[in-house]
This record gives structure tokens, sequence and C-alpha cells, in this order.
């Protein structure tokens, strides 16, 4: 997997950096002189340096484990700066429905970025989506298996597919996971720990199994994300 170069260095801020303000300047200006505001927004993203900052009450963390980058979250900071410049509903469906007001190819997107963002984006999105959709596929998997055994109590399936996945209980890798990240042992986590841990278990999973485990995992998450996907287009269209 790819790491993510000084571009995006690790960065913890209370003030906005010099970086970051030219990156919202930049935003601003574009979409004044008539740039479509998603073409602007993508370009602030490649402009913006900060893994991390304090805004408006709420921390923001764009980047875990210094290797995946959350877009949307960044993506959603910098709307806040120009939403009155932004159609509504075109907004919503990007920020919440991951669903582009402009059509761009992998290669324009990569390009609006820049490359080492990107490399981390895709760490976002095999390690922390793609793995997710992976426990819920393989919670799934043996829910169906219970209901067809005719097992009433189909018990904590989402511990079974932690133990299926990674060996051990969903509770079991928490605590091996604060420990090892000194964070406090609470009983839930934040959404940034969240992801950290999510992420932490993807790379636990690649070092655990062989090659064609993975590959066949992997398999299934692609599969449930082609239903996932479909089931979004269907409701864009309800929508529209």
């Amino acid at each position: 997997m790819a790491t993510v170069n000084s571009s995006i260095a690790r960065q913890q801020i209370s003030e906005l950096a010099t970086s970051d303000a030219e990156a919202i300047k930049h935003l601003k200006q574009a979409i004044a002189q008539g740039k479509h505001w998603y073409l602007a927004l993508l370009e602030a993203v490649k402009l913006w340096d900060s893994t991390e900052e304090d805004y408006d009450d709420k921390h923001y963390r764009y980047l875990i484990a210094n290797e995946a980058f959350d877009w949307l979250l960044l993506a959603q900071r910098l709307c806040q700066e120009v939403s009155e410049l932004i159609p509504h509903k075109e907004r919503i469906n990007l920020l919440f429905f991951d669903q582009q007001p402009i059509e761009l190819t992998k290669d324009e997107f990569k390009e609006l970025i820049g490359n080492a963002k990107y490399r981390a984006y895709l760490n976002y999105l095999y390690g922390i989506f793609m793995e997710r959709l992976l426990i819920l596929t393989i919670a799934e998997e043996i829910r169906k298996r219970k209901r067809a055994a005719g097992l009433i109590n189909e018990g904590n399936i989402i511990n079974e597919a932690h133990q299926y996945l990674y060996g051990e209980s969903e509770q079991e890798l928490a605590q091996q996971f604060k420990k090892e990240k000194r964070y406090l042992r609470r009983r839930s986590m934040n959404l940034s720990e969240l992801n950290e841990f999510t992420y932490w278990l993807f790379k636990r999973r690649l070092i655990r199994n062989d090659k064609s485990r993975v590959a066949s995992d992997t398999k299934k998450a692609l599969l449930s994300l082609c239903h996932h996907l479909e089931r979004k287009m269907e409701i864009s269209q309800e929508r529209s």
C-alpha cells in the first residue's frame, strides 16, 4: 500500500495553516470566476496540506494512520466555506450519497486531487470502506446459514464475522488495538478511532491470511459493493 509523501504529512493544527487558507481562497475565487464548484473543490483538495484540524468545535481527521485519506470528510469541511455558492441538492448528493455532480474519469479525478492524495484515497477505499463492507457481507453469510439451519437465535454475528476474518472477537481485537495505539480503554470509539481500527483490521487480515483467502474475501466485498451501487442508483432515480 502506498504511503503519503510530505505534501500531506501529519500536522495537528488549531489555526488555519497558510496552505489551507490558500486552498479555501482558490475554491472561492474559482467558483466566482465561473468554474464548476466540484472541479474547484477537487483543486482545493489538492492544495490542502493539514491531515487534521479543529474547526467550529469539531475535530476533523482527514488522514487515517498516515496512509488512508478520507476525501469526503475534507470535502465536507471545504463545502462549509462556500455553502451559499453550491446547489444544496448537489452538495447533499456528494457528501451523503457520494454522487458526483459531473462525471469524471478515474484519471481526471486523480489529476485534480494529485497523485499522493489519490493513492491515500485508494487506501481509504479498500482499507476502510471495503473492509467494513466485507465485515457486513460475512455477517450476512453467517445469518443466512443460521436461518437455513433453523436457528432462531442468531447470536452476535458481527463478532462471529470478526472471528472468521481476523481470528478473534471484535472486543478482543478492539482491546489489542487500543493498547497498541495507547488509546483510552473506553467502551466506545469515536469516528476517527473507528476508522483507524477498521484500517488496522484490514492490515491485520492481509498479514494473517494467505493470498488466495484474501482474494476470495475481497471478491465477496466487491460483489456486495456492486449490489450497493445498484441500489444507490435506484435510490438516485427515485429521488430525481
